[in-house]
């Protein structure tokens, strides 16, 4: 079977130029997912073009993504990332990975040996918000949780992302080894902090004197990440297909734009990503917070209210006027006055590169994909700069529409009576409320008065409640078109 592995690739493929024999597996990444081979993997694999470094990759997916391992294997570990800009494509394949695991064919054992072998200086992940098993409200560990309710009840066999990371960093201490450093590359506030958090958490309800150990000795990089990357369709797949000269069913397509904003703060050395364009900086937070509430605030606020609008895709939202302007007046009047950002920085630059990336007619990216995990995004993308405007008497009629917009969503009705797949850990609670509400105003105060998602101070303030009950009440009744064009 040809696959990427051959030589049978067309030749506009830019091919790695480097020894991929002298690669370690020095980064074991968790999360083989499409942000991941479009972002740190493409990140590692320009480095290692211009440095002949040794650092390499070992991917793990703990759930799911069986078949997406196996088909790594086949093809020696090498995909292709498909960068589509309005006028051109540019196809790369990556030699960064050097080898894959999954618990379910390898076992966990091989799993957390794997994380202990003393060359592993890094475990990264992209698990998504769900994956550090935090409550929202708080940030730390939930010990409700059902993944971690079985480590805490069996640690030696984890099942949990944070159980590997503690299990794994014990087995080094009693072999006297380096910890590694564990980095986080999910589109989380702050994602360092809450990785860490929740492994002391964890650690400390197992053995206190490992959670100092922990404590003491292990970095958690805070980063901010940035790429557009929707997930793969048998459309990408075929159109992959086509541009490479043979499938590669690992293979991704995104957008030209990509940053990546690290705190340099690692334990046991570290790649040097930047001469690739990473940029090592020493608080990242202004940096997160930025793209946090103006990028993800806004695609949130298109996903919810272009779902409801009809909208497959954030480009066909873009064609609509009335959309792309909402989209950039949430920018620059919502989001952008509660940020603090180092000097020099020009958010009106940054608001029109990102309506021009929303704007990309090549990048498939689904509403509905975006609008997945709402309740834990919408305090991180909405609550901060909400809360900001509360206090400062400013106008956030933006963020009152996108959380309406959002309210409507999880109904799991759309505004022709069709059924919505809503995809979310809290599903089953938003199902109980309009079981008990129906579309009526009054299930906004219900939701509302979930404290993992707007905390305790937010239903108290009657004008806010106002606010989002009259949006919600012009989506239901007008539609989410006119809704947006009211704006």
């Amino acid at each position: 079977m040809d696959n990427i592995a051959n030589n049978n690739i067309n030749t506009h493929v830019i091919r790695p130029n480097y020894d991929r024999s002298t690669l370690k597996s020095r980064i074991v990444h968790l999360g083989f997912g499409a942000f991941h081979r479009a972002h740190q993997a493409l990140f590692t694999s320009e480095m290692l073009e211009k440095n002949g470094s040794d650092w390499g990759i070992c991917e793990v997916n703990l759930f799911g993504g069986e078949e997406l391992i196996t088909q790594l294997r086949e093809q020696e570990h090498l995909y292709t990332v498909a960068e589509k800009g309005a006028s051109e494509t540019v196809v790369k394949m990556i030699g960064s990975v050097t080898e894959s695991l999954h618990p379910s064919f390898d076992g966990q054992r091989a799993v957390l040996e794997k994380m202990a072998e003393e060359q592993v200086a890094i475990v990264s992940m992209t698990i998504t918000e769900k994956g550090y098993c935090a409550d929202p409200a708080t940030g730390r560990l939930d010990k409700n949780n059902g993944l971690i309710k079985a480590d805490l009840e069996n640690p030696r066999e984890p099942k949990s992302a944070i159980g590997y990371i503690v299990e794994a960093l014990r087995i080094r201490r009693e072999l006297g080894l380096k910890p590694f450093t564990v980095m986080s590359c999910d589109n989380v506030q702050e994602n360092g902090h809450v990785a860490r958090a929740t492994v002391l958490d964890f650690a400390n309800l197992i053995d206190q004197e490992l959670a100092g150990w922990i404590e003491a000795n292990v970095t958690f990089p805070c980063t901010m990440v940035d790429r557009i990357v929707p997930a793969a369709t048998p459309e990408t797949l075929a159109e992959i297909t086509d541009l490479v000269g043979v499938a590669d069913p690992c293979g991704i397509a995104c957008e030209p734009f990509r940053q990546w904003v690290i705190e340099d703060n690692f334990v046991n050395g570290r790649p040097e990503w930047n001469i690739a364009g990473a940029e090592f900086v020493s608080d990242v937070v202004p940096f997160e917070e930025m793209k946090l509430r103006m990028l993800n605030g806004s695609h949130s606020f298109l996903a919810y209210l272009g779902y409801l609008g009809g909208y497959q895709h954030i480009s066909d939202t873009m064609t609509n006027e009335s959309y792309r302007k909402a989209a950039f007046d949430m920018m620059m009047k919502a989001q952008a006055p509660t940020l603090t950002m180092p000097e020099g920085t020009d958010l009106e630059a940054y608001a029109k590169l990102l309506i021009e990336r929303f704007t990309n007619p090549s990048l498939k990216h689904q509403t509905w994909q975006i609008a997945m995990d709402g309740s834990q995004k919408i305090p991180q993308r909405m609550g901060g700069s909400l809360r900001h405007h509360l206090e400062h008497g400013t106008d956030y009629k933006w963020l009152a529409m996108g959380i309406a917009g959002w309210m409507t969503y999880i109904s799991g009705v759309d505004e022709k009576a069709n059924p919505i797949d809503v995809r979310d850990p809290m599903v089953n609670q938003f199902k109980a409320i309009y079981q008990e509400h129906g579309m009526n105003i009054s299930a906004v105060k219900a939701i509302l008065g979930i404290e993992a998602i707007f905390g305790t101070d937010l239903i108290k303030n009657t004008e806010f409640v106002d606010a989002v009950t009259k949006a919600y009440q012009l989506i239901i009744t007008k539609g989410a078109r006119a809704a947006v064009a009211s704006l």
